[in-house]
């Protein structure tokens, strides 16, 4: 048996008891698609289609067999993601602790952008929803408060959420949208942000910027809305830009750095693109297709998380063996949970 047909019996193992309701067939080819995509890393459908264990020995039939999966209509994103989310998302809110979520876009060349939610795990993070649109151009409020509704709606009850979100994000009704359902929020602003402190004119958060190192005001107007927020404004040293952070609590310099919690989204997106599944790269010019894509990708990324999480626990090297030392950060489906992955093999998962 080859390497991607078992990859495929142990996701396929993992799918069918997070996901009764699937179709058997859909579980059983999604399962297939994930194992090449292990394998393979690569957006590229005519190379993903040329590793999958189908019984036929054409080419034209393999990449057929791939094009109608990305078109499949039952393959939503959010009904296969729902059971790993959920889990994931206690485990982040277990013991209290506060969820953190960060909102990103990443464009795919001219084609294609793609809005992605992940939750941070350790100094990463995981894909929890995206929506892909066509161009270059970013994505709006109304894309993303669907997907912080899905998020919300699959966090456990009274969890805490801090969200921290990139500055191409604000608008009046994102901060409103944050603020009615109670979230705590770090979001980066532009310099050309109208604002008002309430002591003169209007001015915006670039002027407000202008020349300090450091500066914190409460209760300022964003937009032409009048959004009330509080603002944080750090400048470092060798920095060409500087940090202008909206947000809910006492502003602080403490409260601004919380902002880096974020960055744990930039080497998940390394993992979809130039350093693991180079989704730059795909040809796909249909976003429900690449959104399919995008899906199978982040499967097989929760699959290696956790097969290293069970290497880590089983077989921890002798650094992760020192008192003091974190272990791998816990996350995605325990042992007895409907959404379990299968153990797996550690070393198909290797860089």
């Amino acid at each position: 048996m080859g390497t991607v047909r078992k990859l495929a019996n142990e996701v396929e193992h993992g799918l069918a008891g997070a996901l009764p309701r699937l179709r058997k067939t859909v579980v059983g080819k999604l399962a297939l698609a994930v194992g090449a995509m292990i394998e393979g890393q690569t957006p590229n459908t005519v190379e993903l289609a040329n590793l999958l264990p189908l019984e036929t020995e054409r080419q034209d039939m393999r990449e057929q067999w791939l094009r109608r999966l990305l078109k499949n209509p039952l393959l939503l994103a959010p009904r296969v993601m729902e059971p790993f989310t959920r889990e994931a998302l206690a485990k982040a809110a277990r013991n209290g602790q506060t969820v953190l979520l960060a909102m990103d876009q990443t464009d795919l060349g001219d084609r294609m952008a793609l809005l992605v939610v992940a939750l941070r795990v350790g100094d990463r993070a995981l894909p929890l929803v995206w929506r892909a649109e066509a161009g270059p151009a970013n994505i709006g409020f109304e894309s993303q408060q669907r997907l912080l509704e899905q998020v919300r709606a699959w966090l456990p009850a009274g969890a805490q959420v801090l969200l921290s979100a990139d500055r191409f994000y604000p608008s009046a009704a994102l901060f409103g949208w944050i603020q009615t359902h109670g979230w705590g929020y770090r979001v980066r602003l532009k310099g050309n942000v109208l604002a008002d402190t309430g002591q003169g004119d209007e001015t915006t958060t670039g002027q407000l910027a202008q020349g300090v190192a450091e500066r914190y005001l409460s209760r300022v107007r964003l937009f032409t809305q009048g959004r009330m927020t509080n603002l944080g404004i750090l400048h470092e040293a060798g920095h060409p830009d500087p940090w202008i952070i909206a947000m809910d609590c006492p502003p602080s310099r403490a409260a601004v750095l919380d902002y880096a919690a974020r960055w744990a989204i930039e080497p998940m997106f390394s993992d979809f693109k130039g350093r693991g599944f180079d989704l730059g790269s795909s040809q796909l010019w249909h976003a429900d297709r690449l959104e399919r894509l995008v899906l199978i990708m982040a499967l097989a990324m929760y699959w290696c998380v956790r097969v290293g999480q069970d290497d880590a626990l089983a077989r921890p090297t002798p650094l992760e063996k020192k008192p003091g030392n974190k272990m791998t950060p816990t996350i995605g489906a325990s042992g007895n949970s409907a959404a379990a992955w299968s153990p797996g093999s550690s070393a198909v998962c290797a860089d």
